[in-house]
């Protein structure tokens, strides 16, 4: 592990919890990192007829969720064979600025039909932001940190060229962390595989490790009182102070041909899941004299797969999407975290993705339907149902000041949930 000390000596001011507004949705997994908010759904009930949006674009392909901050939700299309940031405003859709990236070249994308295996090209990760900047990874690990008002370059870093960076098959997916003044990445070669730049001035803090990235987004998390940063690689979970890199923990776990969900942590368990076989298992973590140790919990092999559908965590139960390739019929589940006894299944959902607001789920199905659920484990309850977007929906909805923001591999949309006046 390398630290650039005099870099490190001009960021460490900036260490300090993240001042993002509570309601922004300021990166991929939700102001809060594990992809839920304090706000309460005001409609709820459709029994008449189901929210008519406030309004609705067309988007290019890809599968970036919307960034909610600022009055503006940012999010990624491919178009022409480059990667474009698009800033709209949050409450008319109007479309303030657009940044063409690069040119990327897909492999093995294909078709985007919604019971197929064949995602389509596009974008697959999503922008971040903090303090009037926005930053973007895209799918060539070039990553970019914009004004969050004009679409104005400030800097980029290109991880291949400058770090000797190694991609994925079907390209990179995993959206950029912001932490106390730095924003993490993974990507690089030997000896820098996972990386922290100045969210200011773009120069890197430290690098560290000889990983290999998977499609899945970082996480942070505080265990046992400890802020740490949470990677899931192809040789496991590692954990990493995120002020200078250093390793605290890590567990070895399977991987085969892509790792895409990212971490969940309840407390002092730490939960993973993945596809092609692999399935899913927890760990508590412990620490004595500061040294970390973990235990398993339970493992189920082809089991409990979150493709890549992160499931969200709400007093140790999981509530997500649970399958692997089952396109359209897949279900969602609700697994207990500490032992891995599902509690109740219901298909119809696919690979979408769900969030938690207040104490209801909120659901995109990758077919586009909208569905909200009560968080129990006690059964399955549908509060309420309906379709909304064409296209394929492997993004993930967010939300903000009553507001859903959904997207698709051809539109997106904002629904008004906030109490009817």
């Amino acid at each position: 592990m390398i630290i650039l000390n005099t870099l490190l000596v001009s960021v460490l001011p900036l260490f300090a919890p993240n001042s993002n507004s509570g309601s922004d949705w300021p990166q991929y997994n939700g102001p809060r990192h594990g992809r839920t908010v304090a706000e309460t759904l005001g409609k709820r009930l459709w029994t008449e007829a189901p929210p008519t949006p406030e309004w609705t674009i067309e988007t290019a392909a890809g599968f970036s969720s919307f960034t909610l901050a600022a009055d503006l939700a940012f999010t990624l299309v491919g178009e022409d064979g480059e990667e474009i940031v698009i800033a709209l405003d949050a409450r008319t859709g109007e479309e303030k600025w657009s940044f063409a990236t690069e040119a990327v070249k897909y492999d093995r994308g294909g078709g985007a039909g919604t019971k197929e295996n064949k995602g389509g090209d596009g974008p697959r990760t999503s922008v971040s932001y903090e303090e009037g900047r926005v930053f973007a990874m895209t799918s060539s690990l070039h990553l970019y940190c914009l004004d969050a008002k004009t679409g104005q370059s400030h800097w980029d870093v290109d991880l291949i060229e400058d770090h000797e960076g190694r991609n994925i098959m079907w390209q990179n997916a995993a959206s950029p962390l912001l932490e106390g003044g730095l924003v993490i990445v993974a990507g690089g070669g030997p000896g820098e595989s996972l990386l922290a730049f100045h969210q200011e001035s773009g120069e890197l803090c430290w690098k560290t490790a000889d990983e290999r990235i998977t499609h899945a987004t970082p996480i942070i998390a505080t265990i046992h009182g400890v802020r740490q940063v949470i990677f899931y690689l192809r040789s496991g979970l590692v954990a990493l102070r995120p002020s200078d890199g250093e390793e605290l923990w890590r567990i070895e776990y399977p991987y085969r041909t892509s790792t895409a969900a990212s971490p969940v942590v309840f407390e002092d368990v730490v939960y993973c899941s993945a596809g092609y076989g692999v399935g899913a298992g927890a760990f508590r973590l412990s620490i004595e004299d500061g040294q970390w140790s973990n235990e398993s919990l339970w493992r189920k092999r082809n089991d409990h797969m979150n493709h890549w559908s992160t499931p969200v965590c709400k007093e140790g139960y999981l509530y997500g999407m649970f399958s692997f390739k089952d396109y359209g019929d897949g279900p969602m589940k609700c697994v207990d975290i500490r032992t891995g006894e599902e509690k109740w299944s219901r298909d119809g959902f696919g690979p979408g993705n769900c969030i938690l607001v207040g104490d209801d789920l909120v659901a995109l199905t990758d077919a586009g339907e909208v569905v909200l659920v009560e968080s129990t484990p006690e059964a399955y309850r549908e509060i309420s149902r309906a379709p909304f977007l064409a296209g394929k929906c492997w993004s993930t909805p967010t939300f903000a000041d009553g507001d859903l923001f959904i997207r698709s591999t051809t539109q997106g949309m904002r629904l008004d949930l906030s109490a009817a006046e």
